[in-house]
């Protein structure tokens, strides 16, 4: 009798000791998550990119997308900027050729990252600032990702107009009014009006201080905390984001 409740207890030990570790782990994986709730948020995210060329430009995290009653799985593809790196194609060449929605090497190494690390079929977010917010239209744009994928939202810091009329899903252009960037495309010529109507403006108080604005501006939540993870103004949306699958990647001019 004495033997069998040992074992009774043993057992009952054994599994609250698996049932423990089972909830130590589910909390380790729910430190690992993170809740993005406005668009200062994602800029953040997106200026993990300027590293120099150490980790790349480019990075891809899965997470979900929540409105409403919403609840999307989602991957998140931030894209940062112009950065002088030996190699690496965010200089001021590609800003030119973005600049007039031609094809670039940062274009193509970013649809060639997408088609490589996203199952086919996903939900995708892209965020970009500048340079990265003009890739990030032009991939919206692109016919072989918008075949492969369902592109939810695109959001640009800092970015001028790309790509109108042929980007899947929602684009939202966000720009201090400072800050000169947002204009210098092509599209200022050739689609005027919605290059300038287009974009959502905020002013931080930087008068002729442009690069200030164009850098620092979109840090701020007094300005752009009333946008939602997805460049809605007063929008809800929310974006959890599992950090332990965010990978970055580079992009090289010439891959060695």
């Amino acid at each position: 009798m004495v033997k069998k409740s040992f074992r009774l207890l043993s057992g009952f030990l054994a599994v609250l000791l698996i049932l423990s570790m089972l909830a130590g782990s589910c909390l380790v994986s729910a430190a690992n998550n993170k809740t993005f709730t406005n668009a200062t948020e994602i800029y953040t995210y997106v200026r993990d990119g300027y590293n120099q060329g150490s980790q790349g430009p480019i990075s891809i995290t899965k997470g979900t997308l929540k409105s409403g009653f919403s609840s999307k799985t989602v991957y998140l593809v931030t894209l940062s900027g112009t950065e002088l790196v030996l190699n690496q194609s965010t200089g001021v060449l590609t800003d030119l050729l973005s600049g007039f929605n031609l094809n670039n090497v940062y274009y193509a190494n970013v649809v060639n990252i997408i088609k490589a690390n996203v199952p086919r079929n996903a939900n995708l977010i892209i965020a970009g600032h500048s340079l990265g917010g003009m890739i990030a239209q032009q991939v919206a744009g692109n016919s072989d990702i918008k075949a492969r994928y369902n592109i939810l939202n695109t959001v640009c810091f800092g970015s001028p107009l790309l790509a109108a009329g042929t980007r899947e899903g929602t684009v939202r252009r966000l720009g201090d009014v400072s800050d000169p960037v947002p204009y210098l495309s092509g599209s200022l010529f050739n689609n005027t009006l919605w290059a300038i109507m287009g974009l959502n403006r905020e002013d931080g108080g930087y008068g002729i201080r442009g690069i200030t604005a164009h850098n620092q501006s979109y840090y701020r939540t007094d300005l752009w905390g009333k946008y939602d993870v997805t460049g809605t103004k007063y929008g809800g949306a929310k974006l959890i984001l599992d950090l332990d699958t965010r990978a970055f990647f580079q992009s090289p001019v010439i891959d060695w």
